[in-house]
């Protein structure tokens, strides 16, 4: 079986969250990021099963049946699971597709890669985290056909990499060469094809927003898009410089697009896309009109995100989907 990892504008099935609680560093604002994450759930459930990984399943549940009609949430399932943190993206499972499907098999399997998760490079706790995914492997039924690949001899955060679902990945080198996940980097180019079924893969060596604690995730930068379109963040002008030089597989320039700082970490859905949202009313109007230029066929709906900064993450690091086969 050979595998690709899907663009995220592909099919889905589901869509991850783990849920904050007072054991995370959310613990002052618990109130805060507890809404905004309803908020998430919302939208999400209102057009796709929503996975909530939480140590406090029926807390949660009992919380969101007071914020979500009937039909959402019963797309809901909650997996009992102990957490540090929050940030799905970065220590959810990576999802591969088959490249081939066979009619006598209809249900060939996802390959699910279990890479290391150490908050990005060890700056925190992250143990339970780290340990989130062979528990919902062995708990959710809808992950029962697909494939556990053990992947916890290399560090990879979901957020680190974007895929156009045809073989190219996107990263930074300020995060996937840096020495505090990488002893020897001389490989990882090599590792990060092999691992992700990848034949190419384009880096960035510049950018990266105040406070990141990530070391430059890609996806609070540059996000690939259908159409060999990249949306990129403003105010990085030698980043700028690079994506004008960056080709598609065909040796043509990508057509770039623009936002404003802090909106490029949006989530594409089956059918909409979720825009975090900012003190800002020019700035998120700005970025909904250019985003929904790129997804024309999906809705734009903005979230109040605000909050997610003052722990240096958005909308998009909350989330993790799930490939459709």
């Amino acid at each position: 079986m050979t595998y690709r990892l899907p663009a995220e504008w592909e099919p889905q099935e589901a869509i991850q969250l783990t849920w904050p609680h007072n054991g995370t560093d959310w613990k002052p604002v618990i109130q805060e990021v507890t809404q905004c994450y309803i908020n998430i759930a919302r939208e999400i459930a209102k057009r796709e099963k929503l996975w909530i990984i939480t140590p406090e399943p029926q807390k949660v549940e009992r919380l969101l049946r007071n914020h979500l009609d009937p039909n959402s949430l019963a797309r809901i399932t909650y997996y009992r699971i102990p957490t540090n943190d929050t940030w799905a993206r970065d220590h959810s499972f990576i999802t591969l597709l088959p490249t081939h499907t066979n009619p006598a098999q209809p249900h060939q399997g996802r390959c699910l890669l279990d890479f290391r998760f150490n908050a990005w490079g060890g700056k925190y706790e992250a143990t339970l985290d780290n340990a989130i995914n062979k528990q919902h492997y062995a708990i959710n039924p809808s992950l029962a056909q697909d494939t556990y690949e053990d992947h916890l001899d290399f560090e990879l955060e979901g957020g680190s990499i974007e895929s156009d679902g045809q073989g190219t990945i996107l990263t930074t080198a300020q995060c996937n060469l840096n020495p505090n996940r990488r002893i020897d980097p001389s490989h990882v180019e090599a590792e990060l094809k092999r691992r992700l079924h990848a034949q190419r893969i384009l880096w960035l060596h510049h950018g990266s927003l105040e406070q990141d604690d990530t070391d430059a995730h890609v996806d609070t930068l540059a996000r690939l898009c259908p159409n060999d379109t990249i949306i990129y963040s403003q105010g990085f002008p030698a980043m700028l410089s690079e994506l004008q030089a960056m080709r598609t597989p065909q040796g043509k320039p990508y057509h770039l697009v623009s936002v404003p700082q802090y909106y490029a970490n949006f989530l594409i859905m089956n059918k909409a896309i979720l825009l975090p949202y900012y003190a800002d009313p020019t700035a998120n109007e700005q970025a909904r009109q250019t985003i929904a230029s790129v997804f024309p066929d999906r809705e734009v709906i903005g979230i109040d995100c605000q909050i997610l900064l003052t722990q240096n993450g958005s909308l998009h690091c909350c989330t993790m989907q799930y490939p459709r086969i």
